[in-house]
């Protein structure tokens, strides 16, 4: 029992972070990592009336990037479930949403990352995806933001919210310095 404590890596921060992150550049390594994630499939009975009631008090705001596949997979996901719940659903400066990671100890790990805050409140922000994800998992997280935003103790909100994929837009590479 010693022997395997003993022989344990340190992880850092910064390695536990790299391991959650799955970048992605095409749709098929999208699909392949979206296909080990568990998708919802318990919700509570006030579900739909709950997203439908709370559709004008709350936005949707995410982070996004040109030629990001999951941003637009998540943006599709998001604008669908604004349409069938009449939630507005609006697109954020990357500056922003590096500032929102930050104020809420978040690693910065690219795009997307999306957020349910009040409308008239840009301070009380909940995170509810790193990454696309199942439309299921997105809405119930939506579900969850919504309780949590209205009384329900974050401990338990959080505990309750489908895990993030990080499944994120790969990093275009920088292109090579000409030589001189």
């Amino acid at each position: 029992m010693f022997g395997a404590t003993a022989n344990a890596q340190v992880v850092s921060r910064e390695d536990a972070a790299r391991a959650a992150i799955h970048a992605v550049g095409t749709t098929a390594a999208m699909n392949e990592w979206l296909s080990r994630v568990p998708v919802t499939h318990a919700f509570p009975p006030d579900f739909a009336e709950e997203l439908r009631g709370r559709g004008s008090a709350f936005v949707v705001e995410m982070s996004t990037a040109p030629g990001c596949l999951p941003c637009a997979d998540l943006w599709g996901k998001l604008a669908s479930l604004g349409r069938q719940y009449g939630w507005q659903v609006r697109a954020i400066p990357a500056q922003e949403a590096m500032l929102r990671s930050g104020r809420l100890g978040l690693p910065w790990i690219g795009h997307p990352v999306a957020w349910v805050r009040p409308v008239n409140d840009t301070n009380r922000i909940i995170p509810i995806a790193v990454g696309t994800d199942h439309a299921p998992n997105v809405a119930r997280n939506l579900y969850l933001a919504a309780k949590m935003l209205t009384g329900v103790r974050p401990a338990v909100g959080v505990r309750a919210l489908s895990k993030f994929t990080g499944i994120v837009g790969a990093s275009p590479r920088p292109s090579p310095r000409p030589k001189r």
